[in-house]
């Protein structure tokens, strides 16, 4: 046999080999007990005697070779997962890129106001976006002659006329005064729903953070100063704020509140409607009537709350001139973010 001979066809044959047990049958072809290197010992003795001395070295310098092939073939078989793509692409070549997604800005928005609040030892708290009419009006002092109970300003549920699609996040103030004894500090995030006409300030869908902190001793001092905080932590610390008396049903007294102009910085533009000043909020200390339909005890505690739209949130901050931006998935806005 012509040992070189052999060897070019070992080469030959696992350069076709693409995975491990193709690898094993080349192995058993030449090295198993039967192969074609056991054959070649075997013929030794065949020999003259000053012939296999010579012959024994080619032998054996075969077999060596023969197993660094094998060795090295193995570990290449190893490097690329156990198979070789016989038409692989060059490595080298630059790879496809992987976008990396992001959170839409809403939730951006909504993570950062929760942040804010989480910090100043509100809890976050989340309720269903079906709601009941008592904890979506009745527990909120929301009479029935209020023209939001109407059935042209709320989504009622057909054939469930005291199920609704919640109108604001209040109604999880409810279920948490019921389920837990003051002191109470929650912010509440979600969606809402309203049947509004959809123009570039309203949507029929929009997200809340509703805000209540109960405790005894609580006044309105300490709402201005958590606000204060909050507006000053998203907006920037040269941002002004003030109150103007409002009246909301859940709370008494009540007020909305208002931030100075973020473009104008106060002196008036046609974004502030040339007043200088921005609404961005309601809040008030919770109603007397609130904490007698969650069985909190009269005169005992007193609290405040507030209540933000998200969308008017990020619209501001990030100076965004049409609500329905948020919701189209264009992809060139919202790579913005």
């Amino acid at each position: 046999m012509d040992i070189n001979l052999i060897q070019t066809q070992v080469e030959n044959d696992l350069n076709t080999v693409s995975s491990a047990s193709e690898l094993e049958s080349v192995r058993v072809k030449y090295l198993g007990r039967k192969g074609v290197l056991a054959e070649l010992t075997g013929l030794i003795g065949t020999l003259p005697a000053e012939e296999r001395g010579l012959f024994g070295k080619q032998v054996n310098s075969l077999k060596n070779k023969l197993l660094e092939f094998f060795q090295e073939k193995e570990k290449t078989l190893k490097t690329q997962g156990g198979t070789v793509d016989k038409n692989r692409q060059d490595i080298g070549l630059p790879g496809i890129a992987q976008e990396l997604g992001s959170s839409h800005p809403i939730i951006q928005v909504i993570d950062e106001i929760c942040g804010i609040f989480n910090r100043m030892g509100f809890s976050i708290v989340e309720g269903p976006e079906i709601e009941t009419e008592y904890n979506n009006f009745t527990g909120l002092n929301i009479p029935l002659d209020h023209p939001s109970r109407d059935a042209f300003d709320t989504f009622y549920l057909k054939n469930y006329p005291k199920l609704l699609l919640r109108s604001h996040t209040s109604p999880v103030q409810v279920r948490a005064m019921k389920a837990y004894k003051p002191p109470l500090a929650i912010v509440v995030p979600g969606r809402v729903y309203r049947p509004d006409a959809v123009d570039a300030s309203h949507l029929f869908m929009f997200h809340q953070i509703e805000g209540v902190l109960v405790d005894e001793n609580i006044s309105f001092a300490d709402l201005k100063g958590i606000l204060g905080l909050f507006i000053k932590s998203v907006f920037g610390e040269d941002i002004k704020m003030r109150f103007r008396p409002h009246f909301f049903p859940f709370t008494e007294p009540s007020a909305e509140v208002d931030i100075s102009c973020i473009i104008c910085k106060g002196k008036g533009c046609s974004v502030c409607g040339r007043k200088g000043w921005l609404e961005i909020l309601g809040s008030g200390m919770v109603h007397p009537n609130v904490f007698k339909q969650v069985g909190y005890k009269p005169g005992k505690y007193t609290g405040f709350a507030f209540g933000m739209g998200v969308e008017r949130i990020a619209m501001l901050k990030y100076g965004i001139n049409d609500i329905r931006l948020f919701f189209e998935n264009d992809l060139r806005f919202l790579k913005q973010f």
